[in-house]
């Protein structure tokens, strides 16, 4: 079947749990709008769902020899797990966790318990949710090397942005990017479209004020 066929059906399943979202003004993290967003907490809530769409990952990296499944978050690592299960060696499933460092910087560290399947030169296989600048899938891989693992892969939902891109073979079922606009230059105020406020909460007051279009 033709990619671009493939990924529009994979794009209307993760329609289906609600995480993509369409036809509507958003207002981005960044204080910049868009008319698509996708929510990656609901990107796994239907089962059947997280489970087909981890079952796909899994064959596109069947042939490839792999012993762990690495993620960090709840979303990822309800799909790594399907993953993990679906590809043929069977390999393990385990997840990092995401911390702040002194200098406010992200970081993924390792649970103590899981250092000891990074016995031998374990092949690893990285899957995320939603890859937007790659930073989460970056330190994964130095954790990955840091610890004496190999990167065969990584595996994704959905990316972003299309510049995003690592070293290692990188499959994503929907590889789509939607345009942004500044406030100033956003259609949908020009329309007087009103903001869905629900995706306002990670904005913080001031930006949430900059981000409402004029006469609202």
């Amino acid at each position: 079947m033709d990619a671009e066929i493939l990924e529009r059906i994979n794009r209307g399943i993760i329609l289906r749990t609600g995480a993509y979202l369409t036809n509507d003004h958003f207002v981005l993290p960044s204080g910049r709008h868009a008319q698509e967003y996708v929510e990656k907490a609901l990107a796994t809530t239907e089962p059947a769902f997280t489970e087909g769409l981890g079952d796909v990952i899994a064959k596109h990296f069947a042939e490839d020899p792999v012993d762990l499944v690495l993620t960090t978050g709840y979303g990822a690592s309800l799909l790594g797990h399907c993953v993990a299960r679906a590809h043929p060696l069977r390999p393990r499933f385990i997840y990092a966790n995401k911390q702040r460092n002194g200098s406010g910087a992200s970081k993924v560290v390792l649970p103590r318990e899981f250092r000891q399947y990074f016995v031998g030169n374990p092949r690893v296989l990285i899957v995320e949710d939603i890859v937007t600048t790659g930073e989460t899938v970056k330190e994964l891989i130095k954790l990955v090397k840091s610890l004496g693992g190999t990167v065969v892969g990584i595996g994704a939902l959905w990316r972003r942005v299309r510049r995003v891109n690592f070293k290692f073979p990188f499959f994503t079922l929907v590889d789509r990017e939607f345009p942004t606009y500044t406030p100033k230059n956003c259609p949908m105020c020009r329309r007087g479209m009103p903001i869905n406020q629900e995706f306002l909460s990670g904005l913080g007051p001031q930006k949430a004020r900059r981000a409402r279009p004029r006469g609202n």
